[in-house]
């Protein structure tokens, strides 16, 4: 696999920024958690999708829409998520071919770890 840029809109190659997630490295931000659950959809990486999902929200399973293709994260907002916090919010838009996903996530920390806990729409 050759280097590119990575789905979640930084300018690293996939290996080097979600990529590491991915396989198991933890998300050190509620932003970086969020980018890597984007790419992950890009992917349709379900199984890391519900593995970063609150236990207390989290569905059973992922259905990914066929037809789906995203095509770019724009981050608008963040509201704490640092290292130094235990609960975050990341505003952004995602974009998919005929339209976009405008939501404001709410994240937690679940032992130590970035997990996404749900999300309003916006717009």
């Amino acid at each position: 696999m050759t280097a590119r840029s990575c789905p979640c809109g930084l300018p690293e190659a996939y290996e080097a920024c979600c990529g590491r997630f991915h396989a198991g490295a933890s998300a050190p931000t509620a932003e970086r958690l969020m980018r890597s659950r984007y790419c992950a959809f890009v992917r349709r990486y379900g199984a890391y999708l519900l593995r970063t999902w609150h236990p207390r929200t989290r569905p059973e399973r992922i259905d990914f829409d066929p037809g789906m293709r995203w095509t770019g994260l724009e981050i608008l907002e963040t509201g704490d998520g640092s290292a130094f916090h235990s609960t975050g919010t990341v505003t952004f838009r995602a974009s998919y071919r005929g339209g976009s996903l405008h939501e404001r996530s709410r994240f937690e920390r679940v032992g130590g770890a970035w997990v996404y806990v749900d999300g309003d729409f916006l717009d």
